[in-house]
């Protein structure tokens, strides 16, 4: 049985280190919702089809929305929150 628990925590220690938005114990609530909203705009850019239907629903062209999504990837949900010292 130890064994397979072994197993399962390494695992889940690759997955964590491969996968930057899967959090770990110490990540933020802000942390999380940041990595949640960059990685639904990278696959609306990434992804042709999502790009020109966003882009025909806010009446601009695909470059310039690509743009305003790219430029929001910067900080998705706004300024990180300050710092706590306990």
């Amino acid at each position: 049985m130890s064994e397979l628990r072994y197993t399962a925590n390494t695992q889940l220690e690759q997955l964590h280190a491969r996968y930057t938005g899967t959090g770990h114990a110490d990540t933020t609530k802000y942390e999380w919702l940041t990595h949640q909203h960059r990685d639904t705009l990278a696959a609306i850019v990434g992804h042709p089809p999502l790009l020109g239907y966003l882009a025909i629903a806010d009446g601009e062209c695909q470059a310039r929305e690509r743009f305003e999504l790219v430029e929001k990837m910067l900080q998705p949900c706004g300024k990180p929150p300050g710092k706590t010292d306990e």
